[in-house]
């Protein structure tokens, strides 16, 4: 059996054919693998089956066992998914820049894929899917490596996925799949070979992996996200929205973990929002002046600092927005955050000076996704501000290269004065 490495090498010799392959080709593989997941869902739904079943014996924590289970309704998911990435426009090729630099001299700025990309991700085999549809529509090679509690279902779906792939006439090292947890320290070494690599885990993986590698890296650890419940804010509009944003799923990485009140606010807020979370089984942690106002469990200084992921929520109450954007700076995790407000200035404030990949006015932390973006899906969520920020979908997965066309111009003529540029941007 061929070591990572090897495949890597492969790989990289190989993506030159995946990025040439047609927007046609890489289509007619996305419909091809929605296909045979449909087909053969009661063979993948088996394999789940097996993992759900070694969960339970092992005690694997419920908000673990939520993201390993595929059904019918991940299913559906998936399949959406993939139909917005067929209505999606090709991200490559498209023409950033064009500009003549002189008579007959013109440059271009084009999109391309990246190359190679090593995904290692949590156990999710919607995600295994997800990122493998994108790798393919943006003519990326991409190394799959899945949490090892989803062994069994990553195995049936990728097989699915591969051979789909390949009958579309795409190369056959375009997907490759990593098992043992012993290939990601062997995949980590593969600079040079591997352009990228995108991490999704816990904030103590996503370091290991950035610590431990010269491959670029991208992703996201915590998603300590936050709404500000604002003095202006429409207290019959912004509880529902905190609790969607709190247990809509308290598993994903844009749930929210942390609400900021303002002190002029509390006493009308709070009681209401006290009283939605208790029917929905979320216990609180407030500060002194929360507690002051609804029974509740004290919060620590470690809450502030805290990814739950569970139905569990901490509140401070603020004197200003100041305070509140302060905090989320702080103590949040750059991911996304929200402001409940009816004052467009206020929210304007709070928009520019937070320092997250997304920020919302009005509206559940939860919307922070690809697919809801229309992007089709993601491959996950980047807190960074180098290459790609916030949810990355296709525009993510692709960087652009310069191509010049002359008729035999050479740079001495213009370094002598015998030629001379006159920059022109063409449509």
């Amino acid at each position: 059996m061929a070591s990572i490495r090897q495949i890597a090498q492969n790989m990289k010799l190989q993506s030159p054919a995946m990025a040439s392959a047609s927007l046609d080709q890489r289509n007619d593989a996305l419909r091809r693998i929605k296909q045979a997941l449909l087909d053969n869902k009661d063979q993948i739904f088996a394999a789940n089956a097996q993992d759900l079943a070694a969960a339970d014996q092992k005690g694997v924590a419920p908000a673990v066992k939520k993201r390993l289970r595929f059904d019918e309704h991940k299913l559906a998911d998936v399949c959406a998914g993939i139909d917005s990435l067929l209505g999606l426009p090709d991200p490559v090729g498209r023409v950033l820049l064009h500009r003549e630099l002189d008579e007959g001299l013109e440059l271009s700025r084009v999109t391309c894929p990246i190359g190679v990309i090593g995904v290692i991700f949590e156990a999710r085999p919607d995600a295994l899917v997800q990122i493998s549809t994108l790798c393919i529509k943006s003519g990326n090679v991409a190394i799959l490596k899945g949490g090892s509690e989803t062994t069994n279902s990553n195995r049936a779906l990728f097989a699915l996925i591969h051979d789909a792939a390949v009958a579309a006439g795409l190369p056959e090292c375009c997907l490759e799949l990593a098992e043992s947890h012993a290939e990601i320290d062997e995949l980590l070494d593969c600079y040079g070979l591997v352009d990228l690599l995108i991490p999704r885990g816990s904030n103590a993986f996503v370091r290991h992996i950035m610590d431990n590698t010269k491959i670029p890296v991208m992703g996201h650890s915590d998603g300590i996200c936050h709404i500000y419940v604002d003095k202006a804010a429409d207290v019959q509009k912004a509880v529902p929205i905190c609790v969607d944003a709190k247990c809509q799923y308290t598993a994903a990485c844009n749930a929210v973990e942390t609400l900021l009140v303002h002190k002029d606010i509390a006493g009308d807020f709070l009681p209401a929002m006290a009283e939605a979370y208790t029917q929905n089984g979320v216990t609180i942690r407030g500060d002194e002046r929360c507690q002051a106002v609804i029974d509740c469990e004290p919060a620590t200084d470690e809450d502030w600092d805290t990814e739950y992921l569970a139905l569990t929520i901490s509140i401070k109450v603020v004197d200003s927005l100041d305070e509140a954007i302060d905090h989320i700076n702080r103590h949040g995790s750059h991911h996304t955050d929200a402001i409940m407000s009816e004052d467009d200035a206020a929210a304007q404030k709070f928009m520019s000076l937070v320092d997250s990949a997304g920020v919302y006015q009005n509206a559940s932390t939860r919307f922070a996704d690809g697919f809801r973006y229309g992007f089709g899906a993601e491959v996950g969520i980047s807190t960074g501000k180098l290459h790609a920020r916030g949810p990355v979908g296709l525009d993510g997965l692709v960087t652009y290269k310069y191509q010049l066309r002359g008729h035999g111009q050479i740079v001495g003529d213009y370094a002598e004065g015998r030629s001379q540029f006159h920059f022109k941007d063409l449509a």
